[in-house]
């Protein structure tokens, strides 16, 4: 029996104005599914990547959105790590922007009653984001350096908390005094306003002329190429999202003529879909938030039905945190 629902679908491609609240058809979950009612949708930087055409979408129209948070409501054939009621989170299904939906059970992690279902759909996708970044992409140390450009963003809050907790040395940057502050309250130990100083210069600066062990760089063209004289030699640059343009047309000679440096653009749903390897970066990522060493704000809250409004505010940069839409 279908199952009525409401959720913000992509009919074409574009900018905000393009996300439309439709009633849809949901179906009975099928095999290997559970379907769950969402109390939270986590909101980030990759859903307007889908929405604007820079990542390709699935076939139009669709429902956009990868992370969110909710109770069970039923499951499919097969299904035997969950049941109806239990609370469950996930940081990796395109299908998020619904009041209802099916996913696969191996996408899904339980969620301890000791974090929120806004905490949750705030978290999983940056915080699963911010494991593979400094556990498998690049492992951070005690002693290490490390640059996270927008620290007082969504990824980036949970990046400098976790860094810091790890013992490496954090340079954040952020655009305006607050957001400074605020990078500077969730543990990083220097913080540059990129839009008044030159933040190269500044980390040489910091490090004695060193430079950093590894940049997370999730912004893009605006921030490409100069944060490459931000690293030592031998350094990596991490470049994993694309928040003020793609970095297009990349001379790999920079690469030797800056100190043989190293460059990767990672994603997340590689890391994720090996199943048992998102259980044991859930299973880190739930340790550190459940024993208070990384805070999840959950800054901003929208209506499902102001995703648009949502997205504006994102990419205008005037969101701290997380974001989370409300259905």
């Amino acid at each position: 029996m279908m199952t009525k629902t409401k959720a913000i679908r992509v009919h074409k491609i574009g900018g905000p104005d393009v996300l439309t609240l439709d009633e849809i058809e949901l179906p009975p979950p099928a095999a290997g599914e559970v379907q769950l009612r969402h109390h939270a949708i986590g909101l980030n930087f990759v859903d307007t990547y889908f929405r604007s055409g820079l990542y390709p979408a699935p076939k139009l129209p669709f429902v956009l959105g990868n992370e969110g948070a909710g109770e069970v409501v039923a499951v499919g054939a097969g299904v035997t790590r969950f049941k109806k009621g239990d609370r469950v989170a996930y940081g990796s299904g395109q299908g998020a922007y619904a009041e209802m939906r099916n996913i696969a059970e191996a996408s899904l992690i339980k969620l301890p009653d000791s974090i929120s279902y806004k905490q949750a759909a705030g978290m999983m996708l940056k915080g699963l984001t911010a494991n593979y970044l400094l556990r498998r992409t690049f492992r951070v140390e005690k002693g290490q350096t490390v640059l996270i450009q927008a620290a007082a963003g969504g990824t980036g809050t949970i990046l400098v908390q976790w860094a810091r907790h790890l013992g490496a040395t954090v340079i954040g940057t952020a655009g305006s005094p607050e957001k400074v502050k605020l990078a500077r309250e969730n543990g990083c130990h220097h913080v540059i306003n990129y839009r008044e100083e030159d933040f190269a210069a500044r980390v040489k600066e910091i490090t004695g002329g060193k430079g950093c062990d590894v940049a997370y760089d999730g912004v893009g063209k605006a921030t490409f190429p100069a944060v490459l004289d931000c690293l030592k030699p031998f350094g990596l640059l991490v470049s994993f999202g694309n928040a003020s343009g793609p970095v297009e047309n990349m001379n790999l000679g920079l690469l030797s003529a800056k100190g043989s440096l190293y460059v990767t653009r990672p994603t997340l749903f590689t890391h994720v879909s090996d199943p048992a390897v998102l259980k044991q970066m859930a299973e880190e990522l739930l340790d550190v938030v459940s024993k208070g060493i990384v805070k999840i704000p959950v800054t901003q809250e929208f209506p499902l039905a102001k995703a648009a409004d949502a997205h504006r505010a994102l990419e205008s940069r005037a969101t701290t945190g997380s974001t989370v839409l409300l259905p």
